[in-house]
C-alpha cells in the first residue's frame, strides 16, 4: 500500500479531459476511480451546465431530487482513462538550478558550423557560408538579448534555388547540428485566417510540438517555410487573393516578432483545446522555392539595358546563362508577386547552384550518408560486396539530369537499376561481390558478379536475371 502511495507522489496526473500534465495546470481535483481533472476543464463543465440550466434544458430543482444526477458525467471519462506513459515529477524549484536556455559557448563559430554541413551537403558553398554566418549571428544576438542597450535585428532568410538543389536537406542538417527545435512548413496550404486550409499561426504550433510543448525551448527553434514562391500575387484576377497576397501580410507581423495564441497539441483552435502564448521574436525563421519563371524576369531586366552601339549586349547573352538566378534583386522578386513589406523583413537573400554533373557524381558517393553507402550497406547485410565503376557513376548522373529533379532523381534511377539486383542476389548465397558497370547502367550488359573465393568475374550468374 505504502508503495502505491509513493508511485502517486512520484509521478504525474493527468487530466482526463484535455490529456495535460500537472506540471502544466497546476494542482487537480482528484475524482473517484482514480481519475483527475484540471481547473479549467471543470470550469468548462460548470459553464456548460449553467447554460443547459439557463437555456430550460435542465431544471436546476430536479438536480436535488435525483442525486445520481452529477454536473460531471463521470461514465464519458472511460474512454479518456487511457493515459499517456507515465511522467517523474520535476524536481523542487529549489533544488536544481534553472540554465539558461542557451549559452553562447555552446553556440559553434560559423566555419565549425559549415565544416559539418560540408559532411552532408555537396556544393552550395557560397549557401552554406551565408547561413552559418546568419545562424551564428541570429543566436548570438539571442543570447545577449539583455546585455545592453544595443538591440540586433533578426537575420531571417530567403533561398531561392530550382527543385532538388539541396534547400529543405540544408536546413535539416543545420538545426540538427545546432540541437534545436526545427519546424518544416509547406506554404501551400497557407490561407488567410476564416478560409478553408492552415492558418498562418499553424507553422508556430508545428513548432511547439516539435519542442515537445516546451514555449521556452520553441521561442529559440528554426521555421523553415518551403514553397514560399507559391504565396505569390495571383495576376489578373479579380478575387479575394486568400492564398498569396493575404498569406505574405499576415506572416509579416510573425517575421518581424508578435506575440501568437497557438493551441496545445493541436493544429487547429477550438473550445476544448488549451491555448498557450509564443513570442516569435528569437524564432529564426528561413524562407525557401524555386521560384520558376523567376529567369525569365530576370532576363527580362538585362536585356533591357541593351542598346544600340559598341558596347550594346547581345540579346541572347543570358539564354544560356547558368548563373543567372545569382543576378536576382528585389524588384525581381515584385515582379514576382512577393509584396515589399515581406522581402523587407528577409534580409538576406541569397540563391543556391542547379546541380552539375560533376556535383551529382559527389552526391553519390561522398557524403557521410551517401546513396550509394545506403545501397552497399544493405547488401552488406546479405555478406554482399557492392561496388561501382567510375562511368557507372557518370552514367547515373547523364540519366538524373535528364529528369530534370535535381539530386532527388538520384534515388529514382537508381531505384531502376537496383530493383533486380536486390531481389536475385539473396537467392544465392554462392555470390560474394556484384559491381555495377556503365555497360548496365546504359542497357547495353549486366553487372559483373564475382562469386564466393573467385577472382574471375562472372558476366551472368547461373540462376539469376541480373
Amino acid at each position: 500500500m505504502a508503495e502505491q502511495t509513493d508511485d502517486k507522489n512520484n509521478y504525474e496526473h493527468f487530466c482526463s479531459l484535455c490529456r495535460r500534465p500537472e506540471s502544466q495546470t497546476g494542482k487537480m481535483i482528484e475524482l473517484p476511480n482514480d481519475m483527475y481533472i484540471c481547473q479549467d476543464c471543470m470550469q468548462k463543465s460548470f459553464d456548460t451546465m449553467n447554460n443547459q440550466v439557463n437555456n430550460g434544458k435542465i431544471n436546476f430543482s430536479d438536480l436535488f431530487h435525483f442525486p445520481n444526477v452529477s454536473m460531471i458525467d463521470l461514465s464519458g471519462f472511460q474512454n479518456a482513462l487511457n493515459q499517456p506513459k507515465k511522467i517523474k515529477k520535476k524536481a523542487a524549484a529549489q533544488d536544481q538550478e534553472k540554465k539558461p536556455a542557451l549559452d553562447l559557448k555552446n553556440i559553434p563559430a560559423p566555419h565549425r558550423i559549415k565544416a559539418t554541413l560540408d559532411e552532408y551537403v555537396i556544393g552550395q558553398e557560397h549557401a552554406k557560408k551565408v547561413m552559418s554566418v546568419a545562424v551564428y549571428n541570429h543566436y548570438k544576438r539571442v543570447a545577449t538579448d539583455t546585455m545592453d542597450e544595443i538591440e540586433i535585428e533578426k537575420s531571417n532568410m530567403l533561398m531561392i534555388g530550382p527543385t532538388g538543389c539541396g534547400k529543405t536537406y540544408l536546413v535539416k542538417t543545420l538545426a540538427k547540428l545546432l540541437d534545436v527545435p526545427l519546424a518544416i512548413a509547406d506554404a501551400t496550404s497557407l490561407t488567410e485566417a476564416g478560409y478553408i486550409g492552415d492558418d498562418i499561426e499553424s507553422v508556430v504550433s508545428k513548432l511547439l510540438a516539435a519542442a515537445d510543448n516546451d514555449v521556452e525551448k520553441a521561442e529559440h527553434g528554426i521555421i523553415f517555410i518551403d514553397e514560399i514562391d507559391k504565396i505569390a500575387k495571383k495576376r489578373n484576377t479579380n478575387q479575394r487573393d486568400v492564398s498569396g497576397e493575404a498569406v505574405q501580410q499576415g506572416m509579416l507581423k510573425l517575421l518581424e516578432g508578435s506575440e501568437v495564441e497557438v493551441p496545445v497539441g493541436a493544429n487547429s483552435k477550438n473550445a476544448m483545446v488549451p491555448m498557450t502564448t509564443v513570442n516569435t521574436r528569437n524564432i529564426l525563421f528561413i524562407c525557401g522555392g524555386a521560384f520558376p519563371d523567376l529567369e525569365n524576369i530576370i532576363r527580362e531586366r538585362l536585356n533591357k539595358q541593351a542598346s544600340i552601339g559598341f558596347y550594346a549586349d547581345l540579346k541572347d547573352k543570358y539564354d544560356r546563362d547558368p548563373h543567372l538566378l545569382e543576378k536576382v534583386t528585389v524588384e525581381d522578386l515584385r515582379n514576382f508577386g512577393m509584396i515589399p513589406e515581406f522581402i523587407g523583413r528577409l534580409p538576406i537573400i541569397f540563391t543556391m547552384q542547379g546541380l552539375t554533373r560533376d556535383m551529382l557524381v559527389q552526391i553519390l558517393k561522398e557524403p557521410r550518408n551517401a546513396i550509394l553507402k545506403q545501397y552497399q550497406k544493405l547488401l552488406a547485410l546479405d555478406e554482399v560486396k557492392l561496388e561501382f565503376e567510375d562511368e557507372a557513376l557518370y552514367a547515373i548522373a547523364d540519366k538524373a539530369l535528364e529528369k530534370d529533379t535535381g539530386a532527388r532523381a538520384l534515388r529514382a534511377v537508381l531505384e531502376e537499376f537496383m530493383l533486380d539486383i536486390m531481389y536475385e542476389i539473396p537467392k544465392d548465397d554462392s555470390i560474394g561481390e556484384v559491381i555495377i558497370t556503365r555497360d548496365y547502367i546504359t542497357g547495353n550488359g549486366v553487372p559483373r558478379i564475382l562469386l564466393r573465393g573467385q577472382e574471375t568475374p562472372l558476366l551472368e550468374s547461373a540462376g539469376t536475371g541480373v
